[in-house]
């Protein structure tokens, strides 16, 4: 059974969009990561923490997809 580091590693290397989805939830990391040093954000600033932190949690979910059957189809008997 492989664990989900190997999974993840596996994934980078065979799907594209694993890969970008990866990417983009990094970028997002990194700006999410900006607005969260300032002290005080602007309402605008807050809605776009907001809507940062709902793209990345899809794209979380996405890549915990990839994932999730990755696993199945490795369990699925050949036939």
């Amino acid at each position: 059974m492989l664990t989900e580091d190997a999974i993840v590693e596996q994934l980078r290397h065979t799907n594209t969009e694993f890969r970008a989805l990866e990417e983009s939830h990094h970028r997002l990391d990194l700006e999410l990561n900006e607005l969260q040093r300032r002290h005080v954000l602007t309402p605008a600033e807050e809605i776009e923490k907001k809507r940062i932190q709902k793209e990345k949690l899809a794209k979380k979910d996405k890549l915990a997809e990839f994932i999730r059957l990755f696993r199945e189809q490795r369990l699925e008997p050949a036939r």
